[in-house]
């Protein structure tokens, strides 16, 4: 029942993007905290929705929806019942799909850390990489396997996102990123210092701090833009408007 639910979430998204044009660029929306809506001709893909309803009213319904992981900033029935999923594929680990409801359940497919899927008409593969946590305090908040980051292949781009993760040896082994949302936020993922050394280490074109705020307030994402272009001046470091 599985792979016949799979195969038919996979139809949905082909005939959701058939109709990309490679002229159109992606557009990022910002919502709050660890949540944003990508747009692409029509189609909107939402990461870790969460949050009142009226804040997604501006954007189209949603294509594909990506969740991280269980805690409440990334994923929320709530907000999930009130947007419009009757065109929506809902991309998570098996973690997340545990704990969603039997009709959620029939909208979502399960990608595991190395799994992924590629849809040949649309241009779009999304794989799910791994997202934890490397200090002995911390090692409790995201355990190793549990949740996803992504990366997204789409319009000739491949698009990063890390959900809560520390500096892990495989998001520094990344290559060919064009666009990286990164978090760094204390005690939950890192400190601005280890996600400017990660980056540094796999150069995406483009970084976008996210996810920045912690128990003590907001990162300091001027000094990560600091650190990473007194280093390297070829990325592009985008400050957005999350809080």
């Amino acid at each position: 029942m599985k792979t016949l639910i799979n195969s038919l979430l996979a139809f949905t998204i082909v005939l959701g993007l058939n109709t990309l044009k490679a002229q159109e660029q992606i557009e990022i929306h910002p919502i709050n905290h660890g949540s944003f809506v990508m747009t692409y001709q029509g189609n909107a893909f939402y990461t870790d929705p969460v949050g009142d309803a009226e804040l997604y009213k501006d954007h189209p319904s949603p294509t594909v929806i990506l969740i991280t992981d269980i805690h409440g900033d990334h994923l929320s029935l709530d907000t999930l019942q009130s947007l419009n999923l009757d065109k929506a594929v809902i991309i998570a680990p098996q973690a997340v799909f545990d704990k969603l409801p039997l009709e959620l359940q029939k909208k979502t497919q399960v990608l595991n850390n190395g799994d992924s899927n590629s849809y040949s008409m649309s241009g779009l593969n999304i794989e799910a990489v791994p997202m934890y946590n490397l200090r002995e305090e911390a090692l409790n908040f995201h355990p190793k396997g549990r949740g996803n980051g992504y990366v997204i292949s789409l319009a000739g781009e491949r698009i990063y996102i890390s959900g809560d993760t520390e500096d892990i040896t495989e998001m520094r082994e990344l290559t060919n990123i064009d666009r990286a949302f990164i978090c760094m936020n204390l005690p939950y993922t890192m400190t601005v210092e280890s996600a400017a050394s990660a980056v540094l280490d796999f150069k995406p074109k483009i970084v976008i701090p996210y996810h920045y705020r912690g128990k003590d307030g907001l990162s300091d994402i001027e000094n990560f833009k600091r650190i990473i272009l007194s280093k390297n001046s070829d990325i592009k470091v985008e400050l957005l408007n999350w809080y």
